[in-house]
């Protein structure tokens, strides 16, 4: 094996054990199929891991730090390894992969619209039913991603994770 074709390898080991590694405050979500991960750079027996924040004040990113650190070091021909955050490119909600979306369904959380653009209004599926007979209870949720809201047609109150797009106009 080339030190090239070992390398990628290794990327995709890393990349294989942190899709176990969950969002603290989605836990049925990896920071993988949350669309975290950015890059993975890989020198002799040291990893580099560039990760992008869903929100800049997030407050899981040392939890997330602590775990990607814990997960990657199990990998034996990885010595040390480094976690830095990166705003560069920005984080949007079109990175959360479809399995992902899946998960938030069925952990009672209403994805985000795919593509959303800036200013577009938001239309939110209840993820118990499917109906868009909801109601906003409250844009604040339990984190600054995610609102609370009240289907109509199934009784169930969810929540729903906020559209983050890139602005296209700068």
């Amino acid at each position: 094996m080339t030190p090239a074709q070992n390398d990628n390898s290794l990327r995709e080991a890393i990349r294989h054990v942190l899709e176990s590694v969950k969002d603290p405050e989605l836990p049925s979500i990896s920071i993988v199929e949350l669309g975290m991960l950015e890059a993975v750079t890989v020198t002799g027996d040291h990893t580099s891991i560039n990760l992008l924040p869903t929100f800049s004040g997030c407050p899981a990113l040392d939890m997330i730090e602590k775990e990607v650190k814990t997960a990657v070091s199990k990998i034996d021909s990885i010595q040390t390894v480094d976690v830095q955050f990166t705003f560069n490119p920005p984080w949007t909600t079109d990175r959360i992969s479809p399995e992902g979306r899946e998960k938030l369904k069925a952990y009672g959380i209403s994805p985000p619209p795919a593509h959303h653009r800036e200013g577009d209004p938001w239309e939110i599926d209840c993820p118990y039913c499917g109906s868009t007979y909801v109601t906003m209870e409250n844009i604040f949720g339990p984190t600054a991603c995610r609102s609370i809201l009240y289907c109509r047609s199934c009784k169930n109150p969810f929540e729903a994770m906020k559209p983050v797009a890139q602005d296209m106009s700068s």
